[in-house]
């Protein structure tokens, strides 16, 4: 194991974070955030190295976008046969196999009975609008509720169905109209599967009523939100009031998709199926890609020319997505990441017995996290330790994000391909990170 000098290279560097955070300063807006002031020279797996020369172990996976690792060499070399043939056609004008084989394999993946039908689009945003879009089409509806605490991206529509403030949403108005937000189900804080439900009925009766509502989209976890899972008991309830409405259920999944909690979709682990399945992010393995897949007649709905995008579903992005899928097949990623999440949750759960300020360790599959309270009460979020937890780890050769809405939760989304050596490793200077800041 490395320590934090070891993991210094002695040789001088052509170039230096500092000298590149500066000129990032002067040459981007500063609404375009950064939590790390590290510099990327190269990435292997889960292993990152700085323009300095110094080794990085990525708990991050580029925000869940890594889940098959850093320049996996069955994507780099799909990725590099495809940019031979072609990189650009748009779909819409002169189409490509790969696009079809993708929406044909995810159609089969998706849960739920009834045919499904894929559309390919480039970001998670995106994905999210069109299936706004898709279901409003198909109900002939405008409402849409979404919920406390979610995120849904950085777009004027998704910014609306986003149930976070700060900092996504503050001077961003006016949002779009009829978009509503009930709570969110969290009974470690309070609220109780029947408290979100009753929240959702109470808007049929205070603010919109049930037949002009066209969908709920709803996180299987939240991820800007704290990495909470949405109960089997409230996800039933939900579903059984939409089809007493003829409301649409929409899964979020550009976070928790492709394979990060332990199945393809973390809808798959619902007792009932979603009508449309956004994902994004892992999806495309470090190259952007989303996709919105949903029964056929829902899909369907839009006429012919109202779905796509210039970039939507490229060449290169579909053979890259291909190529994930043929690595979660050969390497069994579905089975990795949950015993990676048994593993990290049991690791965490050691550091949580010594310090009591970690009042919750959570997960699903490797879509893990830890919360952090004042004094160990779970109802005083501790955002100043957070931060310096954060600030300790990238000292020690460590990338860590936090989320939650108070942002007193670190979640872990390190690539699904970690060894179990590198894993434990990146434990071990989460707990001397953990000592440190609450020393």
């Amino acid at each position: 194991m490395n320590s934090p000098v070891e993991n210094f290279i002695t040789k001088p560097a052509a170039q230096d974070n500092a000298t590149l955070l500066a000129r990032r300063q002067a040459a981007l807006p500063r609404g375009v955030g950064q939590s790390h002031a590290i510099f990327a020279s190269h990435a292997r797996n889960a292993e990152v190295w700085d323009v300095e020369g110094r080794r990085f172990i990525d708990f991050a996976g580029g925000i869940a976008v890594l889940n098959t690792g850093h320049a996996h060499p069955e994507i780099t070399a799909a990725v590099q046969q495809q940019v031979e043939k072609f990189s650009h056609t748009c779909f819409q004008v002169v189409a490509y196999e790969s696009y079809v084989e993708l929406a044909e394999r995810l159609n089969a993946l998706a849960p739920g009975q009834a045919p499904k039908k894929t559309l390919f689009l480039t970001t998670g945003a995106e994905a999210v609008e069109n299936a706004v879009k898709v279901a409003r089409a198909y109900t002939k509806r405008p409402g849409i509720i979404a919920f406390g605490g979610g995120f849904h991206g950085r777009t004027n529509l998704t910014m609306a169905l986003t149930g976070k403030v700060a900092p996504y949403k503050i001077g961003f108005g006016p949002f779009p109209g009829d978009i509503y937000h009930a709570k969110y189900p969290n009974p470690l804080h309070g609220v109780s599967a029947e408290d979100a439900l009753e929240s959702v009925r109470a808007l049929f009766k205070y603010d919109i009523e049930a037949e002009r509502v066209a969908a709920f989209i709803i996180e299987p976890v939240q991820g800007e939100g704290g990495f909470y899972a949405a109960p089997a008991e409230f996800i039933s309830g939900l579903k059984a009031i939409a089809d007493a409405h003829g409301i649409l259920l929409i899964a979020d999944e550009v976070q928790t998709g492709a394979g990060r909690t332990g199945t393809w979709y973390a809808s798959e682990q619902w007792p009932v199926a979603p009508d449309l399945v956004t994902t994004a992010k892992s999806l495309g393995g470090g190259y952007p890609i989303s996709a919105v897949t949903g029964r056929a007649e829902v899909m369907d709905a839009p006429a012919p020319g109202g779905l796509g995008g210039t970039y939507a579903g490229s060449p290169v992005a579909t053979a890259a997505a291909l190529a994930v899928l043929k690595v979660f097949e050969q390497e069994k990623l579905l089975e990795r990441s949950q015993a990676l999440g048994e593993r990290l949750q049991a690791g965490l759960r050691r550091i949580a017995e010594r310090h009591p300020e970690i009042v919750d360790v959570r997960g699903l599959g490797a879509m893990v996290a830890f919360e952090l309270g004042k004094g160990g009460d779970i109802h005083s979020p501790d955002a100043e330790t957070t931060r310096r937890i954060v600030a300790e780890a990238t000292t020690r050769g460590l990338i860590l994000l936090s989320c939650g809405t108070y942002g007193n939760v670190i979640r872990i989304l390190v690539p699904l391909t970690v060894s179990d050596a590198v894993a434990d490793e990146g434990l071990t200077i989460i707990a001397d990170s953990v000592a440190a800041a609450l020393a």
